[in-house]
């Protein structure tokens, strides 16, 4: 019933904002569309704490610099999102190119200052990421990105892709990782929830400077580290490492490894 109730005033508010946010893109500057999904993310979590019973604890603030950074997070669920445009002031995000075929979201997307690149990755969106991330870099702005760029159910990962590096490097921003264990409580798309207390962490700031061997490297293991350690803690178990799963443009699948065994 939680989530039922939960589930319904998601896509009543999701609507309501997302015309809110269509008509604040027809006035001019950024801070109107900005403004209503700030809100809009404020009210979902309102709403995720009050009907679904699943509350953030938010750490690691200490952490987020002074001035513009990049935030690379580890993507458990829809609620992740939530939980950075409400507690991140200044934020912009990248995100696939997929979300442009829906209605208004592409124009949406372009008032915000979205870096939108091809979900297929390669050289050509490597380029495209660089140079829409030129201008929100010259402006200030936080950066949000997941750099798995898929959703992952608790336990399991993708492989980290590079262009949070890049960015770094191209902008000389430091990149905050970012653990949760959101996806114990909402995972992926699911509807169901699960009532409890979901960690949502910031991690220390990794400077620019470090070769591209060191800079993955280091965030993989931070933030896989971490978040299978807020996992332990949600489910009561002990500490397990995740799995590297692959993406065959639906779901998720098993690695080969296992496949063959």
């Amino acid at each position: 019933m939680r989530s039922a109730l939960f589930n319904a005033y998601y896509w009543v508010l999701s609507i309501f904002y997302g015309l809110s946010a269509a008509l604040s893109a027809l006035l001019p500057g950024r801070r109107p569309i900005a403004f209503a999904l700030r809100l809009y993310s404020q009210r979902m979590l309102w709403a995720l704490r009050t009907f679904a019973g699943v509350k953030i604890d938010l750490k690691g603030q200490e952490n987020l610099p002074d001035g513009a950074f990049i935030i690379a997070a580890k993507h458990h669920s829809w609620g992740d999102g939530f939980v950075m445009f409400a507690n991140v002031e200044n934020l912009s995000f990248v995100t696939g190119d997929h979300l442009e075929r829906f209605p208004l979201v592409g124009a949406i997307l372009r008032k915000f200052g979205a870096i939108v690149v091809d979900s297929c990755g390669g050289p050509e969106a490597r380029k495209a990421l660089s140079q829409s991330a030129a201008q929100v870099a010259a402006e200030g702005r936080r950066i949000l990105i997941y750099p798995e760029g898929h959703l992952a159910a608790p336990g399991e990962r993708f492989r980290y892709r590079a262009g949070v590096y890049h960015m770094s490097q191209d902008f000389n921003l430091p990149v905050v990782p970012v653990a949760t264990n959101l996806g114990c409580f909402w995972k992926q798309t699911e509807k169901a929830k699960t009532a409890g207390q979901a960690t949502v962490e910031f991690l220390p700031a990794i400077p620019p400077g470090l070769s591209k061997a060191e800079f993955m490297a280091k965030m993989e293991a931070v933030i896989e580290t971490r978040t299978n350690e807020l996992i332990a803690q949600a489910r009561g178990e002990p500490v397990k490492p995740s799995v590297l799963v692959e993406w065959n443009g639906r779901k998720n699948v098993a690695p080969m490894s296992a496949k063959a065994a």
